[in-house]
């Protein structure tokens, strides 16, 4: 169980900060931690999700980008904290590579903890670290094909980029393309439900994406591995997927044993349930962005 809330408002507009303020979390809880992380960031740790958190959604997943002023932002902040890391369903090389996360002084103490921390790259040295793929993931990868075209919905302009092959590690379904999204989300999803489990491997739905990988590979497992390695005693956490919610529930957990926090939620209309535990809702990766540029401000102001 998490720390207690205090009585917030029942609606959570989303705030972005003004030139050298940083927006107050709606919860004590959060706002323990925003106080904790400005008092304290040599003991404190920030980790971010990549889509839609650091980068906009679009259609195909390969023209993602960090959104403009992020890494700037990163590059200024992360040299006061403890350590950063990105935290992704994506492989580790990919959100480098997207992010443009190896182009940047300053980012010495960033991780990318890519395929839910499956694999793992670190700034100060350049080193990618990788175990072996889940064989199912070969297995379903042959097989979907013919899942999709059972389905009657594998057609249209979106077939070209509706199968995301996750570096061997995971795949991805996405129907943002379709004629109805909705719709084809929901009528993949027991398909490739079954798919998933006559190969041991789970299905993780996010925002009009099925993504097939193995199971024991969550955002919130590789969050509380890495802040117990870092030591910090204060964390934030910024997603914006259900597939964040087990980072927010390790950070609930790691509150409720004596570790301050803030959870951040990057705000979109396609997805409510983070914003009901968030500490603080941002406009997007926008107001992620801002959130990070006025972090930056106030420890550089000292």
């Amino acid at each position: 169980m998490g720390s207690p809330r205090n009585s917030a408002p029942q609606s959570h507009p989303t705030q972005e900060p003004g030139p050298g303020s940083v927006p107050a979390p709606d919860t004590a809880a959060g706002r323990d931690g925003l106080a904790a992380l400005l008092a304290h960031p040599e003991r404190s740790v920030i980790a971010l999700d990549f889509d839609g958190t650091l980068a906009d959604i679009v259609p195909d997943p390969e023209q993602a980008r960090a959104h403009e002023g992020a890494v700037a932002a990163l590059g200024r902040l992360v040299p006061h904290l403890r350590a950063a890391a990105v935290i992704t369903g994506r492989p580790a090389a990919v959100a480098v590579r997207l992010g443009g996360f190896d182009s940047v002084s300053g980012l010495d103490h960033l991780t990318v903890l890519g395929h839910y921390g499956a694999e793992r790259w670190e700034a100060a040295t350049g080193a990618l670290h990788a175990p072996p793929p889940h064989p199912g993931i070969a297995a379903v990868q042959a097989e979907l094909p013919g899942v999709l075209d059972a389905s009657g919905v594998w057609h249209g302009t979106w077939i070209e980029t509706a199968v995301e092959r996750k570096g061997g590690r995971a795949i991805a379904v996405h129907t943002r393309r379709a004629t109805d999204p909705q719709a084809a989300f929901d009528q993949l999803r027991g398909p490739l439900t079954g798919l998933a489990e006559r190969h041991g491997l789970i299905v993780e739905p996010g925002r009009y994406v099925l993504e097939l990988r193995p199971p024991g590979m969550d955002k919130g497992v590789a969050l509380a591995d890495w802040i117990r390695e870092t030591g910090a005693s204060t964390a934030l956490y910024a997603g914006d997927d259900l597939g964040d919610l087990a980072a927010f529930a390790a950070v609930e957990k790691l509150r409720s044993d004596g570790l301050t926090g803030v959870l951040v939620c990057s705000g979109s209309d396609e997805v409510t349930a983070l914003a009901d535990r968030a500490d603080l809702v941002v406009d997007g990766p926008a107001g992620v962005v801002a959130l990070l540029g006025a972090l930056a401000d106030r420890l550089t102001a000292g």
